[in-house]
C-alpha cells in the first residue's frame, strides 16, 4: 500500500539542524518518495491519511539494548554493579530457556513501538529469539550475539557460529547483523583481534560495552597496563564500523583515540545512573567529534526501553552538570537518536531522516497531547515535554505496525499472558 500523508507537520533536516515544516508526505514501496508538492508520477493506488493535530518525525533508533531483559524489569534494584550483573542478573539468565526469550523480547519490542522506536541495535543471549521478536513486531533491528572467551574459534565458536546462522536465516533489509564481543573483561585480546577480522571480512558491524564502570578501568589498567579503550585501540578493533556503548570512564588520551578511530559512542544516562557508574563526558566527545548517540540499555538497568525518556534525561543531565543552560540543546539530543544514530549504522540517508529515498520509517506524535500543547516549538517539545505515550501510529518501512495505538502484528494479551508465566516460573 502507498500513502500520501496530509496535513501534519513534518520534522524535516535543515542542513545540521532540524525544522518543521507543513507538508504532504508521499510514501511508495516502504519508502518516501516525496516531500511536499504533488504526487510523483506512476504513484498508483494509495490510501490518504489525514495527520492533522500531528507531528510526523523519523522513527527513533534504540542504539544499545538487550531486549530479552524486559523479564529482569524492577527484579535488581539499589545494589551495586557487581551484585546487580554477576549475582542478580546473569542467575536468571542461566536459568531461562531460551524460548521464553522471544516472549520477553516481544514485550521489549511491545514497549519500543509504543514510545515510537523503529530501529534497534540488540546484544541477546538466546540463539534466533530477539530476531524472531522484531520479525513478529515489524520491527528494524540490528543483532548481536554476546560473544565471550579466549579464542574465537574455540571456547567462543558456538556463539560466534550462532552469530553467522541466524544471519544467514534472518538477514534482511530488515534485519542485519552485529558482531558483539561483550567487554573486556568477558574477552580476550585475542578475541576481539579475531573478531575485528571476521567483521573486516564479512562487512559487519561491530559493538561492545566500554568503560562503563570505574571497576572495569581500574582492573583493566592493573591487568593490561592500559585503559579499556587503549586495549581496544591495540586490537584494531576501534574504526568506523564500531558502536561502543557507555564510555563513561575516560582516562588520559581516550577521547582522542575514540575520535581519530571514527568510532561511534552510545552514552545511556539512565543506565549509567541508575547503577552508580556516572556520565559520559558527552561534551568532551562533541567538541572532540565523535558521533554520539543515544541508547537505553536493557530493563533490568534502565528499566525501561523508552527514548523520550532517555532523550530528556540526556539533555537535563548533562546541563545540571556542565550548569549550563545551553549544553546538550533539543536539536542535538533528537539528532543522537536519529541522525547520528543511522550515521553509526552507516544508513545515513536512509535511516533517521524525513527526505526523499528514505526508508518510510515514521512515527506521528500526537501535538493535541497536554504535554504538548501548545505547541510554541516542536523540537523542544520532543526533548523537554514529550513522555513517550504521545505516540499516536508507527509505520516502519511503508507499513504501520501500530495504528491509533494498536498494534498490527503484535497480540498485546498473550505477550502479557506468557511474561507473565516466565516471571512466576523463573523469578
Amino acid at each position: 500500500m502507498n500513502y500520501i500523508i496530509t496535513n501534519g507537520t513534518l520534522l524535516l533536516p535543515d542542513g545540521e539542524s532540524l525544522k518543521t515544516e507543513k507538508a504532504d508526505l508521499y510514501i511508495k514501496d516502504g519508502v518516501i518518495a516525496a516531500v511536499g508538492g504533488t504526487a510523483p508520477e506512476n504513484f498508483g493506488d494509495f490510501e490518504k491519511v489525514d495527520a492533522s493535530g500531528r507531528l510526523i518525525m523519523p522513527g527513533l533508533i534504540n542504539m544499545h539494548t538487550h531486549a530479552y531483559m524486559t523479564l529482569l524489569r524492577n527484579y535488581a534494584d539499589d545494589v551495586d554493579f557487581s551484585e546487580w550483573l554477576f549475582n542478580r542478573c546473569m542467575p536468571v539468565e542461566d536459568r531461562l530457556p531460551v524460548e521464553a526469550a522471544y516472549w520477553t523480547s516481544l514485550l521489549g519490542c511491545m514497549e519500543m513501538l509504543s514510545t515510537g522506536t523503529t530501529c534497534f541495535v540488540d546484544m541477546h543471549m538466546y540463539h534466533e529469539q530477539s530476531c524472531r521478536a522484531a520479525n513478529t513486531a515489524g520491527m528494524r533491528g540490528y543483532i548481536g550475539r554476546g560473544l565471550v572467551g579466549e579464542d574465537l574459534y574455540t571456547d567462543g565458536l558456538s556463539r560466534f557460529q550462532g552469530c553467522i546462522d541466524e544471519q544467514e536465516k534472518y538477514g534482511s533489509d530488515m534485519l542485519k547483523f552485529v558482531l558483539s564481543p561483550h567487554a573486556i573483561y568477558t574477552c580476550s585480546e585475542k578475541l576481539l583481534r579475531q573478531v575485528t577480522e571476521e567483521s573486516e571480512k564479512r562487512g559487519m558491524l561491530r559493538q561492545t560495552h566500554l568503560s562503563e564502570s570505574e571497576t572495569e578501568v581500574n582492573d583493566a589498567i592493573k591487568k593490561f597496563g592500559r585503559t579499556p579503550v587503549e586495549v581496544m585501540r591495540d586490537t584494531g578493533f576501534l574504526g568506523k564500523k564500531t558502536i561502543l556503548a557507555h564510555c563513561v570512564q575516560m582516562r588520559g588520551d581516550d577521547i582522542s583515540i575514540i575520535a581519530e578511530s571514527g568510532s561511534s559512542v552510545v552514552t545511556n544516562p539512565a543506565s549509567n545512573a541508575k547503577l552508580g557508574n556516572g556520565f559520559a563526558p558527552i561534551e568532551d566527545l562533541r567538541r572532540a567529534g565523535v558521533n554520539v548517540c543515544l541508547g537505553t540499555d536493557g530493563t533490568a538497568s534502565n528499566n525501561t526501553l523508552n527514548m523520550f525518556r532517555e532523550m530528556g534525561l540526556l539533555s537535563l543531565i548533562h546541563k545540571g552538570i556542565h550548569r549550563s543552560s545551553v549544553t546538550a540543546p533539543a536539536t542535538f539530543v533528537v539528532d543522537t537518536a536519529t541522525r547520528n544514530a543511522a550515521k553509526a549504522l552507516r544508513r545515513e540517508g536512509e535511516l533517521g531522516v524525513i527526505a526523499p529515498g528514505a526508508k518510510a520509517d515514521i512515527i506521528f506524535i500526537d501535538l493535541t497531547a497536554p504535554s504538548m500543547f501548545p505547541n510554541n516549538n516542536c523540537i523542544s517539545a520532543l526533548c523537554y515535554s514529550a513522555n513517550g505515550s504521545e505516540v499516536e501510529s508507527v509505520m516502519i518501512n511503508g507499513k504501520f505496525v501500530m495504528r491509533n495505538r494498536e498494534f498490527a502484528g503484535i497480540d498485546r494479551e498473550q505477550v502479557l499472558y506468557e511474561v507473565g508465566q516466565i516471571a512466576k516460573k523463573y523469578l
